[in-house]
């Protein structure tokens, strides 16, 4: 539901993902030897987004913009040049017998380009209905051996994409474990860009409550009857 959501906003392909571990700067050092940098390190850490075969392909970054930076696009964007340079990024592995004993394969691409990206969860809350999560971040290119040591601990034959989180040092956004620590749960549908401020307008005209979010007071837009609701305009 919620990749359906965000592709009819935004007419673009989704990354749909595990929300699969948090690394700590401690942890990935521990493991890998490297020091986690720039939005990586300002997050406090990073989250794996990785699934079987489920994240659209265009999630390797390998479209790019008329400045050369690696993108997803709308789809009638697209051009022979991107869906080539896609499937080039793209290796199609057997699957693992101790995830999948009837077999099968998995596409399997790692996300390069550092983009700006959304990522939602739609929860269903019994008695309440719909309740939707949104985070805004980017996701991050690590040294090759640094993901292939940390995507090895999953499932090296799955689609990964390492995402950091915007955080802001409080609640459900103080650091990236906090984000995965209050997701609804282990998945989500993440779109290229920072449409946060969309979702939320879009959730106030649908009455669907948000849970948390890290979109800046600046950028949102709800009716003015909300107020009535109370101060928290989350809530």
């Amino acid at each position: 539901i919620g990749m359906l959501f965000m592709k009819l906003l935004t007419g673009r392909a989704q990354i749909f993902a595990d929300v699969r571990t948090y690394w700590s700067p401690e942890a990935v050092q521990k493991a890998t030897g490297y020091t986690l940098e720039g939005r990586a390190a300002a997050s406090g850490g990073i989250i794996h987004l990785i699934n079987s075969g489920a994240a659209c392909l265009d999630g390797c970054g390998k479209a790019t913009d008329e400045n050369g930076n690696g993108v997803i696009k709308p789809w009638y964007d697209m051009t022979s040049a991107d869906m080539d340079a896609i499937l080039d990024a793209t290796t199609w592995n057997a699957a693992d017998n101790g995830y999948f004993r009837g077999g099968g394969f998995s596409s399997r691409f790692l996300t390069e380009a550092e983009m700006p990206c959304t990522m939602i969860r739609l929860n269903l809350v019994k008695g309440l209905g719909p309740v939707l999560q949104i985070a805004e971040g980017h996701t991050v290119r690590l040294p090759d051996a640094g993901s292939d040591a940390l995507w090895k601990r999953t499932d090296y034959t799955w689609p990964c994409t390492w995402f950091a989180p915007r955080t802001d040092g409080k609640g459900a956004f103080r650091t990236a474990y906090e984000v995965m620590n209050n997701w609804g749960a282990n998945h989500g549908a993440i779109s290229y860009g920072h449409i946060g401020a969309d979702v939320l307008t879009l959730c106030s005209m649908l009455r669907i409550p948000v849970r948390m979010h890290n979109v800046p007071e600046e950028s949102i837009f709800r009716p003015s009857a909300w107020s009535a609701f109370g101060m928290d305009k989350e809530g």
